[in-house]
C-alpha cells in the first residue's frame, strides 16, 4: 500500500480507504485484533481525504468567482464595445455633415482623407413600424413542435412545404420532451433520466 496519502489524488484516497477498511472487515471476521498501525494509517487517509476535499472545494470556488467576474468583464466590454460605436457613428455623421454642408468633395489630412460616397443600394430607414404592411416584414416565429404540426396540417401541401423550407433552425424543446415522456410517449433520438449535480457548501 502507498505510504504517503498527503501525494495521492482524493480518488487514489478513495480506493485506499475501502482497501484498509476491507482488510479491517477481515480481521474482525477472523476475531483478530486490528494493528495499531493499520488505525493510524486508517485515520492518516481520512484526513487526507478531509484535506483533498477542503483543497477541491477551495478549486471550485475559485473557478466559480472567475466565471462571475469574466462574464462581468465580457458585459463591460460589451457596454465599452456599443459606446465605441455610438461614437463612431456621431463622428461619421459629424464629418459627413460638415461636408455636405460646406459643398467639400473631401475632407484631408496627413494621414486619412474622407470623402462622401453613395452606398451600393438604397437605405431604408423605418419612421413608423406600425404602418410597415405585413407583406414587407419579415415574421420569426417562435412556436412548441406541436403548434407547428397542427398549423401545416391545415395547410395545402405545397404550402406547407413552403413553410417548412423556410424554417432557419429549430432546437429540441425539453419542456414538451419530458411531458412526451411522462406520459410513456416514445420520444425518439433522447434520453431522459434524473441527473445529479454538485452544490458546494
Amino acid at each position: 500500500m502507498t505510504a504517503l496519502p498527503d501525494k495521492l489524488s482524493i480518488l487514489e484516497i478513495d480506493t485506499e480507504l475501502e482497501e484498509i477498511i476491507e482488510e479491517v472487515e477481515a480481521l474482525n471476521v477472523a476475531n483478530e485484533e486490528v494493528p495499531a498501525q493499520l488505525m493510524e494509517r486508517f485515520e492518516a487517509f481520512c484526513r487526507a481525504y478531509e484535506q483533498k476535499a477542503d483543497k477541491i472545494g477551495h478549486f471550485v470556488r475559485m473557478m466559480e468567482f472567475r466565471e462571475q467576474c469574466c462574464r462581468q468583464e465580457a458585459a463591460r466590454l460589451l457596454d465599452r464595445a456599443r459606446a465605441a460605436e455610438g461614437s463612431l457613428k456621431r463622428t461619421k455623421s459629424m464629418v459627413m455633415y460638415l461636408l455636405m454642408k460646406r459643398g467639400l468633395p473631401r475632407l484631408e489630412g496627413h494621414q486619412y482623407t474622407f470623402r462622401i460616397q453613395a452606398n451600393s443600394q438604397d437605405s431604408v430607414r423605418i419612421t413608423d413600424e406600425s404602418l410597415v404592411p405585413l407583406a414587407c416584414q419579415r415574421i420569426h416565429l417562435n412556436v412548441d413542435g406541436t403548434m407547428w404540426e397542427t398549423v401545416l396540417s391545415f395547410l395545402p401541401e405545397e404550402l406547407a412545404f413552403a413553410f417548412v423550407r423556410a424554417i432557419e433552425g429549430k432546437v429540441p424543446d425539453t419542456t414538451a420532451i419530458r411531458a412526451a415522456v411522462s406520459r410513456n410517449e416514445e420520444v425518439p433520438g433522447v434520453e431522459v433520466k434524473r441527473g445529479y449535480h454538485l452544490r458546494v457548501a
